[in-house]
């Protein structure tokens, strides 16, 4: 097992705030596995995101007890933009994400590598590179400020991507997208998964994270209730007391299994559904 990052016996508090927004965490993510978090609204998601990347407590101050280590070294003991090569970060609304000093989608992709003194010629196959992968080269010379959020997001995902993280953080990327802005984005986060980097995604629309996600974690004010494999948790019904929907596919089939039909397993995603369904479907037609 190549532990990447380690929360060991982590609580952290918000400046100005008694009760601790995260308490007692302790886990291990693997080298190149897809995690997804979950949890209601408040649960403590962005905030296990902002300690994985060192922005809190570097940048949102507050107090941190226990450690969160990356690659075996706590997040405190990094010098000031070493995580952000190590550690990509996608926030919820992209419009916080773009620089605002750059007046060209490919400016603002190189932005960050600039910053880290890469060569210009080097900086330009990059953000060609990178524009390709997430299908925005057609952009290439718009105003990010005048692009749709699908759009936004995207050329922030690709900001980010250019860097060439080992690690990436990507915190409720469609939470204000469309059906459309979703699709295209999930697009882009199918390739990164193939890619075998490590990814920690907090996302609402819980059918995409059982499609995409190797393990999941359950937070619930501020605590993990549950960490490991997805097909287990994400079948088990009685996530929905902890304020956690199951995808539609698990709920059809914890109903079917209700009602005396015996399935194999519980299904997660449409593609299992189709199978473990279909061979009942074919057992009763025999």
């Amino acid at each position: 097992m190549d532990t990447v990052i380690e929360f060991e016996n982590v609580t952290y508090n918000y400046p100005l705030t008694d009760k601790p927004t995260v308490k007692n965490l302790n886990c291990k993510l693997e080298k190149g596995k897809f995690y997804g978090v979950i949890g209601e609204n408040g649960s403590g998601k962005t905030t296990f995101c902002l300690l994985i990347r060192g922005f809190a407590p570097s940048f949102y101050q507050g107090e941190l007890k226990g450690e969160v280590l990356i690659n075996g070294k706590p997040t405190v003991e990094y010098k000031t933009g070493e995580l952000s090569l190590k550690i990509g970060y996608v926030f919820q609304n992209p419009f916080n994400q773009i620089s605002g000093v750059k007046e060209t989608v490919f400016e603002e992709i190189a932005f960050g590598l600039e910053n880290f003194g890469i060569p210009v010629d080097e900086i330009e196959k990059r953000v060609i590179e990178v524009m390709e992968s997430t299908k925005i080269s057609h952009i290439a010379e718009k105003n990010p400020f005048e692009l749709s959020g699908g759009q936004q997001q995207r050329v922030a995902l690709a900001s980010v991507l250019v860097l060439k993280p080992d690690i990436l953080v990507i915190d409720e990327p469609t939470s204000q997208l469309d059906p459309e802005g979703t699709e295209s984005v999930f697009e882009i986060i199918a390739k990164l998964k193939e890619s075998k980097k490590t990814v920690i995604l907090v996302e609402h629309k819980i059918d995409l994270i059982a499609e995409y996600a190797d393990e999941i974690i359950v937070l619930e004010k501020g605590e993990m209730i549950r960490f490991g494999d997805k097909q287990e948790i994400l079948s088990d019904i009685s996530l929905i007391e902890h304020g956690v929907q199951l995808p539609q596919m698990a709920i059809l089939g914890n109903e079917l299994m209700k009602q005396g039909i015996p399935l194999d397993y519980i299904p997660v995603t449409e593609k299992q559904a189709e199978k473990v369904i279909g061979k009942v479907t074919l057992k009763e037609e025999k």
